[in-house]
């Protein structure tokens, strides 16, 4: 089974950059549609960008388009999201998962984002 770990959080102002890392222990990692997601304050978890296993394929929440950036390398069972001009609507907790989530899937600790304005 694929254990995922999220890193790369931080807090930043407005218009400032992060890159969140998923790292994948396990063998399937390279065969599992991915995603990050993302719980705000008060919220329930939500999909905040998507990528095929073979990367080929991305889909992005539409308020991200054109800011974030989703990649994997499965050569490193590796996963990441490049987030650039932040805005505090971008707050929250990311986490990197399977899409859709599995029987037995279940949320990890996850890495904290904090926009401020």
């Amino acid at each position: 089974q694929v254990q995922l770990v999220e890193s790369g959080g931080g807090s930043v102002q407005a218009g400032g950059s992060l890159r969140l890392t998923c790292v994948g222990s396990g063998r399937t990692f390279g065969t599992s549609d991915l995603a990050w997601y993302r719980q705000a304050p008060g919220k329930e978890h939500e999909l905040v960008a998507a990528i095929s296993w073979s990367g080929s394929s991305t889909q992005y929440k539409d308020s991200v388009k054109g800011r974030f950036t989703i990649s994997r390398d499965n050569a490193k069972n590796t996963m990441t999201l490049q987030m650039n001009s932040l805005k505090p609507e971008d707050t929250g907790i990311y986490y990197c998962n399977r899409r859709p989530l599995g029987l037995y899937d279940y949320w990890g600790q996850g890495t904290q984002v904090t926009v401020s304005s």
